[in-house]
């Protein structure tokens, strides 16, 4: 059984910066990749950012430049690096984590961008 742990999320004033944490419960090299995604209230949910077993990169849009996906695999973590934030980022952001035909997710930490 897959566990993602997320941890990071809270409120952070327009322009401010947070760090989204993503424990893995097994080694996230067995993963092809892991990711973040985000749901807007009302909304659908998105990816965010995600990174692959050999480490390529990807982001949405509108997260360019300001985000940074990271991983440690001596801790088996992902980590998303939130920059510059704006309200329209709050969001509840959920690690991803995809092995083959199958995909894990964690809980969720809520992110609100308010000033």
């Amino acid at each position: 059984q897959v566990q993602l742990v997320e941890s990071g999320g809270g409120l952070v004033q327009p322009g401010g910066s947070l760090r989204l944490s993503c424990a893995a419960s097994g080694n996230i090299f067995s993963f092809n990749n892991m990711g973040w995604y985000r749901q807007p209230p009302g909304k659908q949910r998105e990816l965010v950012a995600v990174i692959t077993n050999g480490g390529t990169t990807n982001y949405a849009d509108s997260v360019v430049g300001r985000f940074t996906i990271s991983r440690d695999t001596a801790k088996n973590t992902v980590y998303l690096e939130m920059n510059s934030l704006k309200p329209e980022d709050t969001a509840a952001y959920y690690c991803n984590a995809r092995r083959a035909v199958s995909s894990f997710w964690g809980q969720g930490t809520q992110v609100t961008v308010s000033s």
